[in-house]
């Protein structure tokens, strides 16, 4: 007798021992599955959110600018998004803005679309706008503000009238903006098939028509239009200008600095327009012409 209840008290130590270990093998089993799903997953969202985008990413970004984990802050709530200009890139437009607005505080993005702004002007916008609301998604912002050189001034202005972006769009500034394109024939290469966006520029083309036909600056977006004198691409200078309105801003760099000698290609690298392009994204509405910044 002894020896029966012997065995089976060994036999029920030998089961409860197994048992255990049993649940703790199936315990880890969960536990590696429920990591394994959720990295599934979180690899799925990142892919697909990337994968969204990924044309739309230079090679190499401006200096500050594309750290999707950037957070805005209440201070700059929006974040800015750089639009280059024709014939450029994000890293040759913005490398001199770019890092000055990220150690500003802002949470600073820039693309690149059609070709480097030799594509058919509309399509662009649209790639503006996929960029925007991936910028819109990653940082938690309920609008961006624009700031774009040349074509990069004028064409956000697509997406903001046809495009829906009128409603995720603080501030625009654009730095010499081609809004009612150029007179000059020799500012850029012509031929659609080489530069349609170039084609889309010259005064009248009909893309220029049905951008500036009704209202310029439609929805409640700040518009600042930062302009030189000495603009030889965007002829006359004055076609930089959008039509005047309360949330609208004309600065002419000479008003208030006339020794100020800065070209079209120039203007993003000048610590002036930069200054006035600060102050338009830091307070409400656009720049304030009668309170000029610093001409040195």
């Amino acid at each position: 007798m002894l020896e029966v209840v012997s065995g089976e008290k060994e036999t029920e130590t030998s089961m409860g021992i197994d048992l255990r270990r049993a649940k703790a093998w199936l315990a880890l089993r969960r536990a590696a599955l429920v990591v394994a799903l959720g990295a599934a997953l979180i690899a799925g969202t990142a892919a697909t959110a990337s994968a969204d985008i990924t044309d739309l990413l230079p090679t190499v970004s401006p200096p500050g600018a594309n750290d999707f984990s950037c957070r805005p802050t209440s201070a700059h709530p929006a974040p800015v998004v750089l639009v280059h200009g024709t014939f450029e890139g994000a890293a040759d437009n913005w490398s001199t803005v770019s890092p000055q607005l990220k150690s500003a505080g802002y949470c600073v993005f820039a693309l690149e679309y059609g070709n480097r702004g030799t594509g058919d002007i509309p399509t662009s916008a649209a790639q503006l706008a996929r960029f925007v609301d991936a910028v819109l998604a990653a940082t938690g912002a309920r609008k961006v503000s624009l700031v774009g050189h040349s074509q990069g001034g004028m064409m956000p202005r697509w997406y903001i009238k046809f495009l829906g972006g009128a409603s995720k769009v603080d501030d625009l500034v654009g730095l010499a903006p081609s809004n009612h394109g150029t007179t000059n024939p020799g500012a850029f290469v012509t031929g659609a098939t080489i530069c349609e966006a170039c084609e889309q520029q010259i005064a009248g083309s009909a893309v220029l028509q049905q951008l500036n036909t009704g209202d310029e600056t439609p929805g409640d977006v700040s518009y600042t239009v930062v302009e030189t004198r000495y603009d030889e691409v965007v002829t006359p200078y004055t076609s930089a200008f959008l039509a005047g309105g309360q949330n609208t801003a004309n600065i002419l760099l000479q008003d208030a600095c006339p020794a100020a000698v800065i070209d079209h290609h120039e203007i993003p690298n000048s610590q002036l327009a930069i200054r006035w392009a600060m102050q338009a994204l830091g307070r409400p509405g656009p720049a304030n012409p009668q309170d000029p910044p610093s001409c040195i």
